[in-house]
């Protein structure tokens, strides 16, 4: 507290003869200046601390809208920056000790009080007041950094786990097709002159298939990868979206037969003079349609729809198969995770997890409204662009 520097006080005193003494001793002071607003009740110094700053508040415990400890609350929470010495009588020192304890910085006993008194306790409320202040905002500063060091813990130990997860999941899925052409290609080698030209044919078949599903993994797992890091862009052409559709509908059709599925596309609204992402939209109609199939009941409809509005436009998938969980939808679309039913139905997890990667690099969003052995509908809406 340099001498040059004015120190504003707020008074909240009753008395005005002790209001008086009060000022006279602060006149009297020779190593600082001060300039003092007197109140006589707690609800004019608390419209004072609104309109005006001030560097400390002397506060008599005795005043006729409040008494005791009960004025100490509001003062701190209009003004929770100022210090407060506390006034008292001099059978009141417990109070004033209690008041301490509860946020004051001082008191002074009135009969007590001196010039070298008051600028003390007046000093000292002012310094201990910034103190407290500094240190309250290193410790939340301290706070702070400790949560965030604890959440980049938190998170590093997630990761971890999620890519031991990820390569133990993605091990066992690779090693099935791998079985498959390992057994189907030593079956070749070693029985090549008692095998059947058809039998052969079939044995090369499944070696095909093998491959294709392996490198279909390692796609989902590259795009997969591209997405988390950023790197997943869109490549915008013109496209007729309703052909494609048919297209996509064309293409899951053969597989729908095998489970004498009935699919069916119905289109709404015009569409014209707009690009698309056609990678994107394979991955993500592509995986919503192999699932409606896969998770359909023998004999079943699934019903595909486009739906063109002014804005967007609007994918909507429906199966009436054997639904998902609620308590999987939450998960639905992390990585590997699959439903507690789809038994003995096979898939590797990573479906709708590319598919809400896709919808999310398109702008766009997906939402499922699924019951057990009634159904699921995905409905999927993305942005309009033009040319």
């Amino acid at each position: 507290m340099a001498g040059s520097y004015l120190v504003k006080i707020l008074l909240i005193e009753d008395s005005l003869a002790e209001a008086r003494l009060l000022q006279e001793f602060l006149k009297q002071a020779q190593s600082q200046e001060f300039a003092l607003l007197h109140v006589k009740r707690l609800g004019e110094a608390l419209k004072k601390l609104n309109e005006c700053t001030y560097d400390v508040i002397l506060l008599d415990l005795t005043l006729p809208d409040s008494q005791g400890l009960s004025s100490l609350p509001p003062l701190i929470s209009q003004a929770p920056n100022v210090p407060i010495v506390v006034l008292t009588n001099t059978n009141d020192e417990e109070l004033a000790i209690e008041a301490v304890r509860q946020g004051a910085q001082d008191y002074l006993v009135k009969r007590q009080v001196s010039v070298d008194a008051l600028v003390r306790s007046l000093r000292y409320a002012i310094e201990r007041k910034q103190v407290l202040e500094s240190l309250r905002t290193v410790n939340e500063t301290l706070q702070n950094r400790v949560e965030e060091r604890t959440a980049e813990l938190v998170k590093a130990h997630e990761l971890n786990q999620f890519k031991s997860e990820f390569v133990s999941m993605l091990s066992h899925d690779i090693r099935n097709p791998l079985n498959t052409i390992l057994l189907a290609a030593g079956l070749l080698q070693n029985n090549d002159d008692q095998l059947s030209k058809e039998r052969k044919l079939k044995h090369l078949q499944i070696i095909r298939s093998a491959i294709k599903n392996m490198a279909q993994l390692l796609d989902e797992v590259s795009l997969i990868g591209k997405a988390d890091s950023g790197k997943l862009g869109c490549e915008f052409i013109s496209l007729d979206l309703e052909a494609f559709c048919r297209q996509l509908v064309e293409e899951a059709q053969l597989t729908a037969t095998e489970k004498h599925l009935n699919l069916v596309f119905a289109s709404h609204g015009k569409l014209s003079e707009y690009v698309w992402d056609e990678s994107l939209l394979r991955h993500i109609l592509g995986n919503l349609l192999n699932n409606a199939i896969k998770y359909s009941k023998p004999s079943e409809m699934i019903r595909f729809e486009l739906i063109a509005q002014e804005k967007t436009v609007i994918f909507q998938i429906q199966d009436w198969g054997i639904g998902i969980p609620q308590e999987d939808q939450k998960q639905l679309f992390q990585p590997f995770h699959r439903a507690d039913n789809v038994g003995t139905i096979p898939g590797t997890g990573l479906g709708l997890a590319i598919v809400k990667k896709c919808v999310e690099a398109y702008g766009g969003e997906i939402v499922v409204n699924s019951d057990v052995e009634v159904g699921t509908t995905f409905t999927v809406t993305l942005p309009l662009l033009r040319i």
